[in-house]
């Protein structure tokens, strides 16, 4: 099936994105859009591009992370440190449904083609912004990227074991966390231009999706006084819940989050009167014992290979899974048939694979993956069909 055909069945065909954004969390956007059928036009510097292209891991000078966020995309090379650049740009966005940008806060009015200014041009247009501390706020004019959004957040401060030191994540969490709200976002005021015909200006800051998946420490310290600190693979919150070592020095993980799961958990160890002990009757109890209870779930583990222990917590529908490294995850099944495609049309990578979309919708079987554009490859085609 051809890339026009499966882009028509996507639930944004139809809709036309131009990409001001540039890194991680904005591409990230453009790239759910186009992941759902959107036409997704990139804007970049006609030398230097987006800086994405020289982000390592890379082979023959194709930065694998810039091929995942933007295959499929179309290039347009346009220097917005001109006037010209600016007045295009300013034109294209007044035949376009979306406007994703990733400038700090007040840069787009400082070049007169803010959110007012294109909307005058285009009442039905959705700008969507992306920004290290949103375009509000008393931090709204610093600069932020998601190491930033990381530590800021909290999120850094509590991931981690009480012995080591707040840690980042080793990738773009909270770039991707954004970029895919930011698309939530998008979807949403597409929704709202669908039934008033009025378009409008999304806010995306780096650090508040973050902030909001660890919410509950917040809550808990306004509630108690109590600052959430570091606990490792636990979460604080139930018990017996972790990551374990078997006997083959390979690893895998338990999540006994709820009552029942803890029965069936004490069970597939043989010790099903466990969960009648007054130390581990309840979540509340087991959390009181957590390190003597964790003891006893690692011994369990520890004496046994990992493929047994996961047959035997199967059978007893315990949550778990193998902790999977990269070629764990290339040779399963599962993923090759739900998640992993093909990204092709890169001499540089040659063949390889990535995850395809972040949901699955009936209608839409999801799209193609076929080449990393160069910088500024469309702009003649781009130009020649919206300005024309």
């Amino acid at each position: 099936m051809g890339e026009g055909s499966q882009r028509a069945q996507g639930p944004l065909a139809g809709v036309r994105v131009l990409e001001l954004g540039t890194m991680y969390a904005a591409p990230t956007c453009g790239r759910m859009l186009r992941d759902f059928g959107a036409d997704v036009v990139k804007v970049e510097d006609p030398g230097a591009g987006d800086y994405a292209r020289q982000w390592t891991p890379m082979k023959n000078g194709q930065s694998m992370g810039f091929a995942r966020l933007n295959s499929g995309k179309r290039s347009i090379g346009i220097d917005l440190r001109s006037a010209a650049g600016r007045d295009l740009v300013r034109r294209l966005a007044a035949r376009v449904d979306v406007v994703i940008e990733s400038f700090r806060p007040g840069r787009l009015e400082e070049w007169g083609i803010g959110y007012d200014v294109l909307r005058a041009d285009n009442p039905g247009l959705v700008l969507t912004r992306v920004s290290g501390f949103g375009q509000t706020g008393p931090y709204r004019e610093r600069p932020g990227f998601g190491t930033v959004a990381e530590t800021g957040s909290g999120f850094a401060f509590i991931n981690g074991w009480p012995e080591t030191p707040p840690t980042s994540p080793p990738f773009g969490f909270a770039d991707s966390i954004a970029g895919i709200s930011a698309a939530m976002g998008t979807a949403m005021a597409l929704y709202r231009k669908s039934r008033t015909g009025e378009g409008d200006e999304v806010d995306i800051a780096l650090y508040e999706p973050l902030m909001f998946i660890i919410g509950d420490m917040l809550i808990n310290y306004t509630a108690t006084g109590t600052v959430q600190g570091r606990v490792g693979n636990g979460t604080g919150s139930a018990s017996p819940r972790g990551v374990y070592q078997a006997s083959d020095g390979k690893w895998l993980s338990i999540a006994a989050s709820n009552q029942g799961i803890a029965k069936r958990l004490f069970e597939a160890m043989g010790r099903p009167e466990m969960i009648e002990d007054p130390r581990y009757a309840t979540n509340a109890v087991r959390m009181e014992h957590n390190d003597e209870l964790q003891g006893i779930v690692g011994a369990w583990v520890a004496a046994r290979p990992r493929a047994e222990i996961l047959a035997v917590l199967d059978k007893f529908e315990v949550v778990c899974s193998q902790v999977n490294d990269a070629s764990d995850i290339v040779a399963d099944p599962h993923f090759g048939e739900r998640t992993l495609v093909e990204l092709t049309g890169s001499e540089a990578l040659g063949r390889v694979l990535t995850p395809g979309p972040v949901l699955h919708v009936r209608s839409y079987d999801g799209p193609r993956y076929d080449g990393v554009p160069a910088i500024g490859q469309h702009t003649r085609e781009v130009l020649d069909e919206l300005l024309r």
